[in-house]
């Protein structure tokens, strides 16, 4: 019997995102647990509130309320975030804004009648909660290598630090990637990590290639509309890439998703005319902005940052069926027979023109299948089997 099998089940999952509506490993993975075992109680608590920034943009609501709630379709979830007030940049500060997430968490696990819950820890920074909280078991998943992302040395060495106890101190260690399982292997004891990649939810996309609604922003730019989805950040899109690509190609780069990059690289992008910077749209609405795409791309860096990930999108490219063009990155590079892979600009614009002429090939529809037979057989529900194993083995 595994462990959601109990009728005293609980957990908390501490995540590196909010309940949003954009969807990550996070929600994916909360969501299968919470509808397979609709009487686990789930206490997902997500980034914590920034006390001084709300503070100067008067946002006096947001700082003074419990920022917690029920997630409507889940009702045995509960979505909070904690309060942070002192300066991580100080020691004392740092601390105290630990302690206020501590104490955050046992609060509301109180409130929800969790005895001895399973932790989920995500994020790195939160090492110190099973030392104070009592649990049934802590398994510790590592999404990114965080500590080659880019950032100051303090937090870097933070990082560091904070990403090896847990590694020593977790029951169970899960990764993503291969990359990843590598660098932690000589961190954590035999028989206690495991890689289980990311996944997806095939029958989502399964109408990308019907007729059907494409956003308006998206259905006016001029065609071929090579697509991106997923978050714009610095450390994983290549600026460079894409203002080389704009010079040469025809059509329009389309980027969806929040961006992170900083203003003057945001102008920079924006200044070519056929690179188009979209907004994020929930995860509902996705396959309605692929379905507008003619081929989906994947224009990353080649850093050890995102030689340590596992792309979602790699799956939901797939499952919609697009051709795909990426850099050669990890996850990407392993579908040689799905994916082109392109190491510089020129051999990128190469292999979109290549990917766009096979949309009116006899045999795109042969081509289209294949992709998303691939993505069936990488289904959330899959890893989630997985990781309801690894969660049982926490608790033994």
């Amino acid at each position: 019997m595994i462990y959601c099998e109990r009728t005293d089940i609980s957990l908390i999952f501490l995540s590196l995102e909010d309940w949003d509506h954009i969807w990550r490993r996070n929600q994916f993975v909360t969501a299968a647990l919470a509808r397979r075992h609709p009487q686990m109680k789930i206490l997902f608590v997500g980034i914590p509130r920034h006390g001084p920034n709300l503070l100067r943009k008067l946002r006096f609501g947001e700082l003074f309320s419990s920022a917690t709630s029920t997630i409507p379709e889940l009702p045995n979830v509960t979505f909070t975030r904690p309060l942070r007030l002192g300066k991580d940049s100080t020691e004392s500060g740092h601390r105290y804004n630990q302690k206020l997430y501590r104490k955050h968490i046992a609060k509301w696990a109180a409130r929800l009648g969790m005895n001895r819950p399973l932790l989920w820890i995500n994020p790195h920074e939160a090492y110190h909660v099973p030392e104070h909280l009592p649990h049934a078991g802590v398994v510790y998943d590592i999404t990114d290598d965080w500590t080659t992302l880019s950032q100051k040395e303090l937090d870097r060495q933070r990082t560091i630090e904070a990403d090896r106890r847990l590694c020593q101190c977790a029951n169970q260690v899960i990764v993503c990637s291969q990359k990843l399982y590598e660098l932690k292997a000589p961190m954590v004891a035999e028989g206690r990590l495991h890689l289980i990649p990311n996944g997806v939810d095939a029958e989502h996309y399964a109408a990308v290639g019907l007729p059907g609604d494409v956003p308006a922003n998206l259905a006016a730019l001029p065609k071929p509309i090579f697509g991106y989805t997923g978050t714009i950040h610095p450390d994983r899109v290549d600026p460079e890439l894409l203002l080389a690509l704009s010079r040469v190609i025809k059509g329009s780069i389309a980027l969806v998703g929040p961006s992170h990059l900083t203003v003057p690289l945001h102008q920079q992008l924006n200044a070519a005319d056929n690179i188009h910077i979209l907004p994020a749209v929930p995860y509902a609405q996705i396959p309605n902005v692929m379905r507008g795409f003619d081929v989906c791309i994947t224009p990353h860096k080649m850093t050890p940052f995102t030689e340590s990930l596992n792309p979602i999108k790699l799956w939901e490219y797939l499952a919609a069926g697009k051709p795909i063009v990426s850099t050669d990155v990890a996850g990407f590079r392993d579908y040689p027979q799905h994916v082109r892979i392109a190491r510089t600009a020129a051999d990128f614009a190469q292999a979109l023109t290549a990917a766009w002429e096979e949309t009116k090939a006899p045999d795109a529809a042969d081509k289209i299948a294949a992709r998303q037979a691939e993505a069936r057989r990488h289904s959330w529900d899959a890893r989630v089997d997985q990781i309801e194993t690894v969660m049982q083995k926490a608790v033994s």
